[in-house]
C-alpha cells in the first residue's frame, strides 16, 4: 500500500454533512422490513452519484448492492447494512423524527446505511487494487428474513463474496471502543406460534365445551423451564413467551381457541432442532390432555452469527489503525443478527461499536444513533477494504 494514502480519514467535512443530512432524511421516512421501496431508492439516488461500476436492485426485495471493482482479479469483499425500521412510535422528541406514526428507525439501521454509503466517496476516487467492494443494503432485517431471500436471489450468486463484514452500535459500549471476537456472537432464535382449537360454550355450561386454557396455563411454565444455562456456558438455551390469548372479549362465551406465541434462542444452529423438539413435544402432550386440536408454525428465524477468526483479524486491525480500542466484551450477545447467514458462504464478521454507555437501548423509543459513529464505522471499514484489496 502506498505511504502517501490516508485511507482511514477519507471523508471531507463537507462530505460527512451530506451523509449527516442523508441519515436524518432516512430518519424521517422509515419503512418496515418488507416495504423498503423508498429507503432503496434513496440509497440507489445517494451511491450512484458516487460513480459504483454496477447497481443492482430488488435483491432479495427491496436490497440493494453497488459494486466498485478493482484494477485487477481478486477476491470480493462485501459489507453491509439494513434497511428496515421498527414498528415503534418514536419518542425521541428530534426535530428529524419519524413522520410515519407507529415506525421508527430505533435500531439504527439508518446509520449503518448511512455509514456503508459512505464508503462510496473513497472508492469513487480510488478503487481498490485488486477484486472488488460490495456495498450490500440488505432489507427485512428485524424479521431475519432479509439476508436468507437475498443469497437465493438468482443475481446473489454473481457477487457472493469470499469475506464479508458488518457492524453495529451497541449502547452500553463507551463511545471509541468496540466489542468484537471469533466465534459466535449472536445466538438462534426463532419465532414459535402455536394455535389451539377445541369447541367454544355458554359461559353457564363451560363443561359442554373444549377450553384451551388449562393447555395454555401448563404451556407457559413448561415451555420457559426449557432454557437452560447462562449464554456463557457451552450449552444454552431460552424460551420466551411473548404472547397468549383465548377466546373472544365477551362475558357469556367460554372460549374454544388458544393463542400462544414464544421465542425459541440457542447459541448453536445444531442445538436450535433440539429445542424445537421439545418445545414441540411440550404442545402435543398439553394439547392431547385437554382434548384440542394444534397447529405450530415459525416466523422471525435467524441462524447464529459466528465471526471468523481471519475476518476478525481484519477488522481488529482496521480497529487498531483507527486508535478503537477492543475486546470480547460480553460476547456472545443473546440477542440474534440476521447477517450470520452471509458468513455461511464466506469469511464473516461483525463488530459492535459503542454508541455510548448512557444511550438508550436498541428498540428503546427513545433511542438515538450517534451521527458521529458515521465516520467511525466508515473510517474501520475503509481500512479493512483497503487492507484486504490494496
Amino acid at each position: 500500500m502506498p505511504e502517501n494514502r490516508n485511507y482511514d480519514h477519507f471523508l471531507t467535512p463537507d462530505e460527512e454533512e451530506a451523509l449527516i443530512a442523508f441519515r436524518r432524511e432516512l430518519h424521517r421516512h422509515p419503512e418496515l422490513s418488507g416495504e423498503e421501496e423508498k429507503t432503496a431508492a434513496r440509497v440507489v439516488e445517494f451511491v450512484g452519484r458516487r460513480g459504483p461500476d454496477k447497481v443492482l436492485t430488488g435483491l432479495g426485495g427491496h436490497g440493494v448492492a453497488a459494486i466498485f471493482e478493482g484494477a485487477e482479479p481478486g477476491p470480493t469483499l462485501l459489507v453491509r447494512s439494513e434497511l428496515d425500521a421498527l414498528p415503534i412510535q418514536e419518542l425521541s422528541g428530534l426535530d428529524y423524527s419519524s413522520e410515519t406514526p407507529g415506525k421508527a428507525h430505533l435500531c439504527g439501521h439508518d446509520g449503518h446505511t448511512t455509514t456503508v454509503a459512505a464508503l462510496a466517496y473513497g472508492l469513487e476516487r480510488q478503487r481498490p487494487a485488486k477484486g472488488r467492494v460490495v456495498l450490500m443494503f440488505q432489507p427485512a432485517e428485524e424479521t431475519g428474513a432479509g439476508s436468507a431471500a437475498v443469497i437465493a436471489d438468482p443475481r446473489y450468486g454473481d457477487i457472493r463474496p469470499d469475506m464479508a463484514i458488518s457492524l453495529h452500535n451497541m449502547p452500553g459500549i463507551p463511545t471509541g471502543h468496540a466489542t468484537i471476537a471469533p466465534g459466535i456472537v449472536c445466538c438462534a432464535s426463532r419465532g414459535m406460534e402455536v394455535r389451539l382449537t377445541g369447541k367454544t360454550a355458554h359461559a353457564s355450561q363451560p363443561e359442554t365445551g373444549t377450553s384451551p386454557m388449562t393447555a395454555l396455563s401448563a404451556l407457559m411454565p413448561a415451555l420457559t423451564a426449557l432454557g437452560a444455562g447462562d449464554v456463557k456456558d457451552e450449552h444454552f438455551s431460552m424460551v420466551t413467551v411473548t404472547h397468549v390469548s383465548m377466546g373472544e372479549p365477551a362475558y357469556g362465551v367460554a372460549p374454544g381457541a388458544g393463542r400462544l406465541m414464544a421465542t425459541l434462542r440457542t447459541k448453536s444452529d445444531g442445538e436450535m432442532a433440539a429445542l424445537v423438539a421439545a418445545a414441540e413435544g411440550l404442545v402435543e402432550k398439553a394439547a392431547n390432555e385437554a382434548g384440542l386440536t394444534f397447529e405450530i408454525s415459525y416466523d422471525d428465524v435467524f441462524d447464529a452469527s459466528v465471526n471468523h477468526p481471519d475476518a476478525v483479524r481484519l477488522l481488529e486491525e482496521a480497529l487498531n489503525a483507527r486508535g478503537v480500542s477492543h475486546d470480547a466484551g460480553d460476547l456472545p450477545f443473546r440477542g440474534s443478527e440476521d447477517f450470520g447467514r452471509f458468513g455461511q458462504g464466506a469469511k464473516g464478521a461483525m463488530v459492535f461499536l459503542g454508541a455510548g454507555e448512557n444511550c438508550p437501548h436498541l428498540h428503546n423509543p427513545d433511542y438515538v444513533f450517534p451521527d458521529e459513529m458515521i465516520a467511525a464505522g466508515s473510517g474501520i471499514f475503509m481500512h479493512a477494504i483497503r487492507r484486504y484489496l490494496g
